[in-house]
């Protein structure tokens, strides 16, 4: 009786019957894209602004999701320069 009432409740939302095979792909990739590119350039574009004016904190922070995308991390370092700019002749 139970079972019964949990699938009829569960109808609503799409969670019963089958699962296109395009659809969960397609999420991966977007996830997987997210996790690899998006927010990964959004972290360096972070830390290439706010790097000299963090607290401690927010360095924290940023070290830890640092660790959490790394792999997306490492795939942009060799093209970003994230050194500061010198001091310019006058």
């Amino acid at each position: 009786m139970m079972f019964r009432i949990s699938i009829v409740c569960l109808i609503p939302f799409g969670l019963i019957g089958n699962v296109n095979p395009i659809i969960t792909l397609s999420a991966y990739a977007v996830l997987g894209g997210m996790y690899l590119f998006i927010f990964p350039l959004f972290l360096f574009y972070w830390m290439n602004n706010r790097w000299n004016v963090m607290g401690k904190f927010e360095r924290l922070f940023i070290y830890g999701l640092v660790f959490l995308f790394f792999p997306g991390m490492v795939l942009f370092a060799p093209f970003l320069n994230l050194r500061m700019n010198g001091k310019e002749e006058s």
